[in-house]
């Protein structure tokens, strides 16, 4: 990546490429076909910045967003007025009026939720717009099957307020051999039953390659917009969207038989070449991604060559070994890649055990950020 005004004082970076984005929507989309292709995101857009990626993918053609809180709620609306927000925290307690003012649609994930919201709307005499979202095997939020039937039964209670989309959540979308997925999509089809004509929606970004009976009417891609893995297995179809780079500090030169960082876990079997990045766990980068007992550290990627992290991922600092990269190929001030189209970020994740969706929501506020593909910012 070429460097820009804001790189100079930063040790870490990230570049993010909206029009990647844009064109895994519209990728996701195409697959989707008649089905809306909405898109998530919460986390801060996955920790990209909500309203970019709103704006961003506004601009795509996507009109329905999917937050987790009220707070990005209004943010994305405020981004992109044309579009409509769910938010799938629900209707906080009291809170009804607000989310009219502010024109968010709750997801009513219980019996209470929807007695209010119904309450509510007949005590202004408008019929304002909510989803109701669906257990289907989570056992997280939603109604269950009787607590379904139960408020399908009451009529008027559903009949004081619009109910626009009812939806549920997969559980196991990202391994396809998985009998939970079919289970949940049998439960699914037998739910929405009870609310004929009223739009639906299952698939999350692993629900989309699931395959189309899973579309229903609305998608609601999250990770795979980003360029993250939604499936367990095979080559991720997506845009890498987001890179992060970490700035060397030094490079020093360390024997055989020494040791790298805190904890002594990692001796080193040949007399290195160790170069020092500025990022850390402070950064989001996890700290379980570097050496440790039976684990296998993650690789970051520099000039070409790939290299791998040495000992403990420090708050602020990593090391890594560049015995076989040409001097020339790694200096002080040089930029290295620590996961982007070159080490990519379900990578990463799986040498920490976790997931790329925690690495992108953790970054920390000490990176410089590029946006490619920003009409604001070339204002």
């Amino acid at each position: 990546m070429a460097n820009t005004p804001s790189d100079g004082l930063a040790c870490g970076r990230l570049t993010i490429d909206l029009e990647a984005l844009a064109d895994n929507w519209q990728s996701l989309a195409d697959r989707t076909g008649a089905t809306e292709c909405g898109a998530a995101i919460k986390g801060d857009g996955y920790g990209l910045g909500l309203e970019k990626m709103a704006r961003a993918l506004s601009r795509a053609g996507c009109r329905t967003f999917f937050t987790a809180v009220p707070q990005e709620g209004i943010r994305a609306l405020a981004a992109a007025p044309e579009t409509r927000v769910f938010v799938l925290a629900g209707l906080l307690p009291g809170m009804a009026e607000a989310y009219r003012e502010t024109g968010l649609i709750p997801v009513l994930n219980c019996s209470v939720e929807i007695h209010e919201w119904a309450e509510y709307c007949a005590s202004i005499g408008e019929r304002l717009p909510a989803a109701i979202h669906l257990d289907t095997g989570m056992n997280r939020m939603g109604l269950n099957l009787e607590e379904t039937r139960a408020i399908a039964a009451a009529k008027d209670v559903l009949a004081r307020f619009d109910l626009v989309l009812v939806m549920s959540h997969l559980v196991c979308g990202d391994d396809p051999a998985n009998p939970l997925n079919g289970l949940q999509l049998r439960r699914f089809e037998e739910m929405t039953a009870y609310f004929p004509e009223v739009p639906r929606s299952l698939a999350n970004s692993s629900g989309i390659f699931l395959g189309p009976e899973y579309y229903f009417d609305v998608a609601r891609p999250g990770i795979s917009l980003y360029g993250g893995d939604a499936m367990d297995d095979g080559p991720n179809p997506m845009r890498t969207v987001v890179t992060a780079e970490a700035r060397i500090l030094i490079t020093h030169g360390a024997a055989k038989g020494e040791t790298v960082g805190y904890g002594a876990v990692e001796t080193l079997q040949r007399d290195s070449r160790i170069a020092i990045v500025g990022v850390g766990y402070a950064d989001g980068y996890h700290r379980l991604a570097g050496a440790g007992e039976k684990r296998i550290a993650a690789k970051a990627w520099i000039n070409g060559h790939t290299v791998p992290l040495v000992g403990r991922v420090s708050m602020d600092l990593i090391a890594l070994d560049v015995t076989d990269v040409p001097e020339a190929d790694c200096k002080r001030g040089d930029w290295v890649e620590m996961f982007g189209p070159h080490i990519l970020v379900h990578e990463v994740a799986r040498c920490a055990d976790t997931i790329g969706y925690e690495l992108l929501t953790g970054f920390g506020s000490r990176y410089s950020r590029t946006y490619i593909g920003d009409p604001g910012a070339e204002a």
